[in-house]
């Protein structure tokens, strides 16, 4: 992770934000941005992301030019998709654009779609990266949490409150799908902080006939509406609307009914935890560049940022926990 001979190159750090945009994104970029100047250092914001660099979309930034974004949702850099990336020709162009404005090293903001370009271009080109982890998912290993998850989990929350006072008024099961395609935390969290009587996550595989067995269950306790969280990736082989067509057939007396809450979950306000752990990330993430350390991505690991090789998070897995399976499954009597 460290190279003595980055330690006297790094005078101007390019920025960027990639893939899927998360709460606290922007207040992240300010904190790099605003540490560069702090230790005389310069940065350069790179727009949409890696087809930016390829693109040749770039602005000098100073401490001004992030006035007021600490509470923006979504990223003022833009971010995008960028399959030409993925070629070598397309990394060279990048690079191009790399030598011409005289960028020495690179933060990326992301997800490990964008850790993996990141890794192959400093292997190719030998500039100097560090990764912010930067998704609502909370799916990268290397750190407890990602940037806008926290502000993801308070909007499903909110969301799912809402939806409970229509299920109690019309006596109705709710299911409501999260995001969460290989990654559970978004569904259970929510799902316990929002009482769910169940919760179907990638990591547990509840199938079908459990999970009519445990509504059933509550019905016959007594309980004339009930809310389901699922994680856009279950392990049941279903879609949600396959799910409640086939509840709602074993369980006439229900009405069912789906929300799919999709990507209003990336967006609003980022909550206070998003833009303190963004502020910490964005400092040191310019601060372990400065010190000659690369290729390697800034976490968050019992209150202290930690660094992580880039391959070991890209590779590692996102653990759930299993006691919040635990206390899920007590509290849905």
């Amino acid at each position: 992770m460290k190279n003595p001979k980055y330690m006297s190159s790094v005078k101007r750090i390019g920025v960027l934000t990639s893939g899927g945009d998360a709460p606290g994104m922007n207040a992240a970029v300010r904190a790099v941005v605003r540490t560069a100047a702090f230790l005389k250092l310069e940065s350069v914001a790179i727009y949409q992301g890696y087809q930016g660099l390829i693109d040749d979309k770039t602005q000098i930034m100073n401490p001004r030019s992030v006035n007021n974004i600490i509470n923006k949702g979504g990223t003022i850099l833009k971010s995008a998709r960028c399959s030409e990336f993925r070629s070598i020709e397309g990394r060279k162009k990048a690079f191009e654009t790399i030598k011409k404005h005289k960028i020495d090293s690179l933060i990326i903001i992301g997800g490990d779609g964008s850790f993996t370009g990141a890794m192959i271009f400093q292997s190719e080109f030998k500039i100097p990266v560090i990764g912010i982890p930067g998704t609502i998912d909370n799916d990268i290993f290397g750190t407890s949490h990602t940037i806008g998850y926290d502000t993801a989990l308070n909007t499903v929350i909110d969301a799912i409150d809402k939806i409970r006072d229509t299920a109690i008024s019309h006596n109705r099961l709710f299911f409501v799908e999260v995001m969460g395609r290989d990654a559970g935390h978004i569904a259970l969290n929510t799902g316990i902080g929002a009482g769910a009587e169940e919760i179907l996550i990638p990591e547990e595989n509840m199938g079908l006939e459990r999970l009519l067995e445990s509504l059933s269950r509550s019905e016959k306790s007594g309980k004339s509406s009930s809310i389901v969280v699922i994680a856009e990736g279950d392990k049941t082989g279903k879609n949600v609307f396959d799910i409640a067509e086939y509840i709602e057939k074993n369980m006439p007396n229900y009405d069912v009914r789906v929300s799919v809450l999709g990507h209003m979950q990336r967006g609003g306000r980022p909550t206070c935890f998003d833009r303190v752990l963004a502020s910490r990330m964005g400092v040191k993430a310019v601060e372990y560049l400065n010190e000659g350390k690369s290729n390697a991505m800034v976490g968050l690991k019992e209150d202290e940022i930690i660094l992580t090789p880039l391959e070991k998070a890209i590779k590692g897995k996102s653990e759930i926990n299993k006691d919040l399976v635990r206390v899920s499954d007590i509290l849905s009597l």
